[in-house]
């Protein structure tokens, strides 16, 4: 079994347990941006089998957002969650984490970069992915 890492919403109803991480990226795309009251979010990407929900209020609540995903979120506090994908893929906000400074939350991408705003990318300047 790889690291494994925690995290929850911030009332602390929502927590769960995750190992094996698949990728981490950012991304800014307006889907994004509306979930996460942020610019740019930062996902870590795991099998939903390598995810374990353990607080007492199980899995997010759920809003279906596009053809293929589902944005989750904590129904008593509100906190952005994460995505949960049609295919079984959950992705993780990585605000969301106990340890926000681990290695494992590095972004190894950005996707639409080109939906930032000016102002956000004189901060952040557009790179290309490799």
């Amino acid at each position: 079994m790889g690291m494994q890492l925690s995290g929850g919403c911030l009332c602390r109803f929502i927590r769960f347990t995750a190992v094996n991480p698949l990728s981490c990226h950012s991304c800014s795309c307006d889907i994004c941006q509306k979930h996460s009251g942020c610019q740019t979010a930062v996902w870590l990407e795991f099998r939903s089998s390598d995810v374990e929900w353990t607080g007492e209020g199980g899995m997010p609540s759920l809003f279906r957002s596009s053809a293929a995903s589902s944005r989750a979120f904590c129904a008593r506090c509100g906190s952005s969650v994460g995505a949960m994908d049609d295919n079984p893929v959950v992705a993780l906000l990585s605000g969301i984490f106990d340890d926000g400074a681990s290695v494992q939350l590095s972004p190894q991408s950005h996707s639409f970069q080109d939906m930032k705003p000016e102002w956000w990318r004189k901060l952040m300047p557009d790179v290309l992915d490799e």
